[in-house]
């Protein structure tokens, strides 16, 4: 039996919890701040901890699930790790490229699976969209955009986000790790351009952002991002992936508007397009935002119990937060950036 500690209450960590609830695992714990809030009865008899030291004493968890704010991913990974836990993070890893590195240093000292949220791993749909570029080969141009018009509570999320991570760092590590397992090449410079469309936010954060990408193997890449109700809900979602030997796209998605977060990761179906003819890839049942948090926490019980080697994933985790910081850097400073020595 795997024993998890589930760190963050929020829309992901409340998912990973419920996760929990239906395999091998079994919670030994929850963490979050302030008096314990309503929950699913699922999860009505797990200890609850407002303190992550006082968890890890008590609960003495195998896995350490960590789905707090980006700022707490390296303290409570580290904490984790040095207690003897296995550790599954949120995306991004953490609030640096240096921080994210130690993690995954201390992960490979101590022998601990570490597993980062990168939840597009785990969609059929896009794991077929990796398949089908790379059999068209490289070098790739790549087209990928998720603007959110977003209101309400998810606009109050978004500012909350904001207060530490922009939108092209928060959801742009998605987008870039899909195109880093395409290339399997390293990146070599980054130029980015943002700007604040909102007195809401701090004078030095900007809620729309883009960058362009230059991998060593000559593909390009173009990530953009924007958060607020003022976002267009018109191309806002693109994912295009165009090559020598012609393109493959997600397309026939269902659309619920842009502030729908099954939409975020939703595949519909792929169009392959060669020089020689079009084809439609028609995908399995659309998996919705829970089943993709069930397969994450799926795979990271197997991980743990089939011992199986996570080095490449834990690299990829660093490079696509490298490229994601690097855009942010040259959007606040109006320099690219280089990453070839990187």
């Amino acid at each position: 039996m795997i024993w998890v500690l589930v760190i963050g209450l929020g829309n992901m960590g409340l998912s990973h919890a419920l996760a929990h609830t239906k395999g091998t695992s079994k919670l030994a714990g929850l963490v979050a701040r302030g008096p314990r809030p309503d929950l699913p009865e699922a999860l009505s008899d797990v200890p609850y901890f407002t303190d992550v030291d006082q968890a890890l004493a008590a609960a003495k968890p195998d896995l350490v699930v960590i789905a707090s704010y980006t700022e707490s991913h390296k303290p409570y990974a580290l904490k984790a790790l040095r207690s003897g836990a296995h550790v599954f993070c949120e995306k991004p890893l953490a609030a640096s490229v240096d921080d994210a590195q130690e993690i995954v240093d201390l992960a490979v000292e101590t022998g601990r699976k570490l597993m980062i949220g990168y939840i597009l791993r785990h969609h059929p749909g896009w794991v077929k969209l990796v398949e089908e570029a790379r059999a068209l080969g490289g070098p790739y141009v790549f087209r990928m955009n998720l603007n959110q018009q977003s209101r309400g509570p998810t606009w109050e999320t978004h500012k909350s986000l904001m207060k530490s991570v922009s939108p092209i760092v928060d959801c742009g590590v998605h987008y870039v790790d899909v195109m880093c397992q395409i290339t399997d090449a390293k990146p070599v410079k980054v130029h980015g351009m943002g700007v604040r469309l909102s007195d809401e936010i701090a004078a030095d954060m900007y809620n729309y952002g883009h960058f362009q990408v230059t991998f060593e193997d000559g593909s390009v890449g173009w990530y953009e991002a924007g958060w607020g109700p003022m976002m267009s809900e018109t191309a806002h979602f693109v994912k295009d992936i165009v090559t020598p030997n012609g393109s493959v796209s997600i397309t026939d998605v269902k659309d619920e508007g842009s502030d729908d977060v099954d939409g975020h990761t939703s595949a519909g179906k792929l169009l392959v397009h060669t020089l020689t003819g079009d084809r439609l890839v028609s995908l399995p049942d659309e998996p919705g935002h829970q089943d993709l948090c069930d397969a994450e926490q799926a795979a990271m019980i197997r991980a743990i119990e089939d011992d199986i080697d996570l080095t490449r994933h834990m690299n990829d985790a660093v490079q696509s937060l490298r490229i994601c910081l690097a855009a942010d850097e040259s959007i606040r400073t109006g320099v690219a950036v280089d990453l070839s020595g990187a």
